[in-house]
């Protein structure tokens, strides 16, 4: 029996698994870099290891100190996680080596498996020889062999990109996975991402659970997932669990496992198979009223699986929310979580109240998970959930989620990858009734300057209160007759206290919870105005603006912290650029992003060097048009 688990993971990944630990009256061990010596992850178990390293974004990677931490603090058994180490064979080797249960599938199944281009030979579908590459073979996706969620892939259109490509992908692998080998297959536009999670016990039983779509994705990375993939029909559905028990059985496969298609014309094409938990897993285990956790630590210690699994029931939806930033070109973001309450539907988090996203991991902050009787209600209930959560900190994903859910394609399951790349532009255009938002942010601020309203009128005539909250400008003033606020003929003002404010609009009354964290009297403050339909984070500008804060036009800031990777060959003071050319790389939260110029002109300063440590807004470069 197992007593003590070790995760080798952090975050929501650790945070998950502990949570079924603890059911199940097991001890917990976490594992931790310097960075996350205050995560949630380490105040959740019951004991902590940290783990010294070069960086902190290596630090997972050492699989040799994660064996000595699960020795020291007396663990038994070590999960592997979803990610990380999870896929890797020596790692396995080197648990049970130094005598402690590995909870996952045998070395040998992974080393089978955990290269894509070792599973797609052992498919029979070896990948493109780039030697061989023409025309004809285009589009191509260049994708990591080691890792997974995006990282490491490019579509490349053109043979001229080939080389450009390749080298990005490499770096944002190696950066990811510490493993920088990458390779090309056909790009199928137009298909749906369809994955079977299985289950396998030592006893020779394998579970095929359901199907999940994920063709929800942006950049490649995973966003809305749900369970089971809708509109496959019994054949299809049928071939996708053959295939998947077919590469279990062929790897003598043990745990949990999924194996990915690319369906595309009612065919389903083979992608990879991912020998370790999925992030998704929440959706299955909600269909078929089972913990996958649960099932991995009862097979590690030897149990075997009933013949069947249960029945599946309802339909599950899942939503990644990211911290990133859609008017930055969904940038990354960093800061304080300030708060973070979604209700009505599970919630799975690394992150809790005054947590800090740091730059040196992905910027997921939650994952959101509904479940009910038809797929409809399941995304009305998680869109509705998510559109009244109080998420205060970067800037997220949110408002993408909630539209996503609503849109005709998603609602009536018409499906693909092309998703977001024919409909981003309309599900981002900013939110309606920001100017309400910002009226109620100026009203809540003066109830906590002057008390609670009912007081503090005035009755003679004055110069309006003015107050400016991002592009919003609001001018008002509080009369012994009630709000006066020429913008904003239609409103009347019912009650405001510093975090609650209650507007009358056009005969409907609405309420504004309020919340401001930042600087107190100096300006910079960002509130928060959640409603019933929807949530505004506003900067509160300051009265008068410092001279220090002005910056030349044409500067390059950077959008978030990170490390400068590389600078563009023949970039340098005093060349000429033009508009959209790519400048410099920073790499931060394991992935690159590239900064370019914003116009034609010349580079008149370039502040960035490779390998140079930058914050976000530091100056990295200057074209004068």
């Amino acid at each position: 029996m197992i007593g003590a688990v070790l995760v080798a993971n952090r975050g929501e990944i650790a945070c998950r698994i502990f949570r079924t630990c603890r059911e199940l009256g097991m001890s917990t061990v976490a594992v931790f870099s310097d960075a996350d010596a205050g995560a949630l992850h380490v105040r959740e178990a019951d004991t902590a290891v940290r783990l010294p390293g070069a960086s902190p974004a290596e630090t997972y990677l050492r699989g040799d100190l994660i064996v000595k931490a699960a020795l020291a603090a007396g663990a038994d058994a070590v999960h592997p996680g979803y990610g990380f180490l999870s896929e890797n064979a020596e790692f396995a080797r080197a648990v049970t080596g130094a005598g402690l249960t590995w909870i996952g599938p045998p070395p040998e199944a992974i080393e089978a498996m955990a290269s894509k281009t070792r599973a797609k030979g052992l498919m029979g579908l070896p990948p493109l020889d780039l030697a061989d590459v023409t025309e004809g073979d285009l589009p191509l996706l260049i994708k990591a062999s080691a890792g997974g969620g995006g990282r490491g892939m490019r579509i490349v259109r053109q043979l001229t990109d080939i080389e450009g490509q390749l080298m990005s992908a490499e770096a944002e692998a190696l950066a990811a996975f510490g493993d920088g080998t990458v390779f090309v297959e056909p790009y199928i536009e137009g298909g749906r991402h369809v994955e079977v999670q299985v289950l396998a016990d030592a006893h020779g039983t394998v579970w095929v659970l359901g199907t999940r779509d994920c063709s929800l994705q942006r950049r490649h990375q995973k966003v809305i997932e749900e369970a089971p993939a809708p509109a496959l029909g019994p054949e299809l559905t049928d071939e996708l669990h053959a295939l998947a028990v077919r590469a279990a059985k062929a790897t003598d496969y043990r745990g949990a496992g999924t194996v990915e298609f690319l369906v595309a014309d009612g065919r389903a094409h083979f992608l990879e198979m991912n020998t370790r938990l999925q992030v998704e897993h929440p959706v299955t285990e909600a269909v078929f009223g089972i913990d996958l956790v649960a099932l991995q630590l009862r097979i590690a210690e030897g149990e075997a699986l009933p013949p069947a699994p249960p029945a599946p029931r309802g339909h599950a939806i899942e939503a990644r929310l990211y911290a990133e930033d859609p008017a930055a070109d969904w940038a990354p973001q960093t800061g304080i979580v300030h708060q973070l309450a979604v209700d009505g539907v599970r919630l799975d988090s690394g992150y809790a109240a005054g947590d800090t996203i740091g730059i040196h991991y992905d910027p997921m902050l939650a994952k959101a998970v509904a479940h009910a009787p038809t797929r409809a209600e399941a995304a009305r209930k998680l869109a509705r959930a998510l559109e009244r959560a109080r998420i205060h900190g970067p800037a997220t994903n949110r408002d993408l989620l909630v539209r996503s859910l609503r849109h005709p394609e998603f609602s009536e399951g018409r499906l693909d990858t092309g998703f977001y790349d024919r409909n981003l532009p309309d599900l981002t255009t900013p939110a309606p009734g920001g100017r309400h938002a910002a009226l109620a942010a100026a009203l809540a601020d003066a109830a906590s300057r002057a008390g609670r309203f009912g007081g503090g009128w005035r009755n003679v005539p004055s110069q309006p209160q003015v107050k400016r909250y991002g592009e919003h400008e609001v001018r008002y003033r509080l009369t012994r007759h009630g709000l006066e606020a020429e913008d904003h003929p239609e409103v009347r003002l019912d009650a405001a206290e510093p975090d609650r404010v209650r507007l009358e609009i056009d005969g409907v009354v609405r309420e504004f919870g309020i919340a401001r964290y930042g600087g107190g009297d100096g300006g910079g403050d960002i509130v928060y105005v959640d409603t019933a339909s929807g949530s505004y984070a506003l900067t509160a500008h300051p009265r008068f603006t410092d001279p220090s804060d002005l910056v030349a036009p044409g500067s390059l800031l950077a959008p978030m912290p990170g490390v400068v990777v590389r600078v563009a060959d023949g970039v340098e003071e005093g060349c000429r650029v033009t508009a959209g050319q790519p400048l410099l790389w920073l790499e931060a939260m394991k992935m690159e992003h590239r900064i370019s110029a914003p116009a034609s002109g010349t580079l008149t300063a370039l502040r960035a060097a490779p390998g140079g440590q930058v914050e976000v807004g530091a100056l990295l470069a200057v074209v004068v048009p």
